[in-house]
């Protein structure tokens, strides 16, 4: 009897093994990969099932696994489905869904009608048939509407497009999804994923002020892909800073980052949009999707800087052997990142208010990112922080410029964008400092700080912002034809400073600022509020964590060096990769009139290859 015992025993635990999750190889992040529909009906046949899991399995290690169940009208049926989830399941793999709610992608993005009563029951229909799967459901990007038809004119009525899609989305989250799923699964938690073009959310119906209360979590799209040929145009900076963003609208409730392998012209493009997002301390990193995960590797993609040293590490990379694919590129690119995350605390940076549906200076925040300024967008004015920056955004605040005389009044200052002075200036601003926005522009290439002159190599169009003498004062001038105009302002205002920061027409001249120019305003906008601040040319990325960690990332294509300048001394600042101390600086105080306008600061040299990043540990 025992020996038939031990032998039962020996089988069941056989038998269970398969479903057990295996352990984690990340420690910092789980990996998931995300599977649209069209390959999930693929796996009806298991061959095709059994062949490209090996191929990905093989590069890369992966903990978790969403199989989707809808895309462009496309429904993988039950049987396929079940044998998908079985298939992953016993491999120890966590397999949740997906639901991608467009009717023809191809078609511009047609989504869903949700005024349409046919449209809406197929939406409901959905849902219910993936809740009967899976206990996690994330609804991939789409669950918007573009919808235009006349259905969609009648019920609109008077109201702006944005007001009608907001009310009319918020309504369908309620009833079309979350009440639906929650009927057939009481466990199921349903998740929105939130893609990355953030400041135009309200016009098609994304709630960011209604649907974080509503869904049981939030997901983001932090593919940034390449700046210049994808369509987007969006900056690398956005992968860190809009994971950021999405959890302040639901602190702790934001799952993880999805990035795909879209506008990809070097393997560490693809492999920074994964760093960012870990730097950001997303808890999972999803890797869209299955069919890119099968991409094989091209020579074409390797960058000229490759033999610099790079952070994405080239030289155990290459070469690219025969049936190597993108799994291999993500991989390599999360067993480095994962090396370095668990050194990192919580970030933090320079608060910058963006209130619910509000735009204006499109994304600024995340070419100021990429000027070295730490970004961290948040829904709701901030009071107490040092210093704070509003961009043209914040006008959508009613009592915008209330709350900003109640913050100098209690001593904290702001700086404020050209953008958002040209808004607020009929509003009362003026009231404050006296600053105009005209109509005019110049041309400039030439900047004043004091009596220093520093040319740039590009010329760029700045507005004349117009102001009276003694009442502000220029901290940075732009000059044309021997006229300055102000691109860094001041002005006081009861116990603060009011800042102006004039934008360039093109916001990518940002980064053609000289490295004066930019460390001066890195200096007023971080040096007192943040205790550190950075020197060096722009296109370097700085993120803070609470545990006096700081990571400096370089997007350039050369090698670039750079200064991190601390307000307190510390005891050491150390290199967390090599162990070693960095050699200290010391910056003597800026004097005016027999006055100590600047005090003295700590300065820390550092090297960063091309697209690459180092993490430093100030240690007081």
């Amino acid at each position: 009897m025992k020996i038939l015992h031990s032998t039962t025993l020996l089988l069941l635990v056989i038998l269970l093994v398969p479903q057990l999750k295996a352990q984690n190889k990340y420690n910092n992040f789980e990996v998931s990969v995300y599977t649209r529909a069209y390959e999930v009906q693929k796996m009806e046949d298991p061959e095709w099932l059994a062949s490209t899991w090996k191929t990905i399995s093989s590069q890369l290690d992966v903990d978790k696994i969403y199989l989707e169940t809808h895309r462009d009208k496309q429904i993988v049926d039950e049987a396929t489905m079940k044998k998908a989830i079985a298939f992953f399941e016993e491999r120890g793999i966590e397999v949740q869904g997906g639901i991608t709610y467009t009717i023809n992608e191809s078609n511009d993005f047609e989504t869903y009608c949700y005024t349409k009563p046919d449209h809406r029951k197929k939406v409901q229909e959905i849902m219910e048939y993936t809740a009967s799967f899976f206990d996690e459901v994330i609804l991939d990007d789409f669950f918007f509407t573009s919808c235009k038809c006349e259905k969609c004119v009648e019920a609109k009525g008077d109201k702006s497009w944005s007001e009608y899609r907001l009310e009319l989305m918020t309504e369908a989250s309620k009833n079309l999804i979350i009440g639906p799923a929650k009927e057939v699964n009481p466990d199921v938690k349903v998740i929105i994923k939130y893609p990355n073009w953030y400041e135009h959310f309200h016009e098609l119906g994304f709630n960011l002020e209604t649907e974080p209360a509503i869904f049981d979590g939030l997901y983001t799209g932090t593919e940034t892909r390449d700046a210049v040929f994808s369509n987007q145009h969006l900056q690398p900076y956005l992968s860190y800073l809009v994971f950021r963003y999405y959890n302040n609208l639901k602190p702790g409730g934001n799952g993880g980052g999805w990035v795909d392998t879209g506008g990809m012209r070097f393997y560490d493009r693809y492999a920074e949009q994964l760093w960012l997002t870990i730097f950001s301390k997303a808890p999972e990193m999803t890797l869209f999707d299955y069919r890119q995960m099968l991409y094989p590797l091209r020579d074409e993609w390797q960058p000229e800087w490759k033999n610099q040293s790079t952070s994405f590490d080239y030289e155990s990379f290459l070469p690219v052997n025969e049936g190597e694919t993108m799994a291999k590129t993500a991989s390599q690119a999360l067993e480095i990142i994962d090396e370095i995350a668990g050194e990192l605390g919580k970030p933090y940076g320079i608060k910058t208010y963006k209130p619910f549906h509000s735009n204006g200076e499109y994304f600024l925040q995340n070419y100021l990112g990429m000027i070295g300024l730490p970004m961290d967008i948040v829904p709701v004015f901030p009071e107490n922080d040092d210093m704070i920056l509003l961009t043209e955004q914040a006008k959508k605040d009613p009592k915008i410029v209330e709350k900003i005389e109640q913050r100098l009044l209690n001593g904290k200052d702001v700086m404020i964008t050209s953008g958002l002075l040209r808004a607020l200036q009929d509003r009362g601003i003026r009231k404050i400092v006296n600053l105009e926005y005209t109509d005019r522009k110049s041309m400039i290439t030439d900047f004043l700080l004091g009596r220093e002159f520093v040319e740039s190599d590009t010329p760029m169009l700045i507005p004349q912002i117009q102001y009276f003498t003694n009442d502000s004062w220029e901290m940075i001038s732009g000059m044309d034809g021997g006229l300055g105009w102000p691109l860094l302002h001041r002005g006081t205002f009861a116990n603060a400073t009011l800042y102006l920061l004039v934008i360039p027409e093109n916001f990518a001249d940002l980064y053609n600022l000289p490295e004066p120019v930019l460390n001066k305003i890195r200096e007023t906008l971080c040096r007192e509020a943040l205790g550190i601040t950075l020197n060096g040319p722009a296109n370097v990325s700085m993120f803070l964590y609470d545990n006096n960690t700081v990571v400096l990332h370089s997007f350039n294509n050369n090698v670039v060096d750079v200064e991190m300048m601390l307000k307190e001394k510390p005891n050491k600042l150390v290199d967390v990769d090599t162990g070693k101390s960095l050699k200290e600086n010391i910056k003597p105080a800026e004097m005016h009139w027999g006055k100590v306008r600047i005090a003295g600061q700590y300065g820390y040299q550092t090297t960063l290859a091309p697209h690459s990043f180092k993490v430093f540990r100030i240690e007081k």
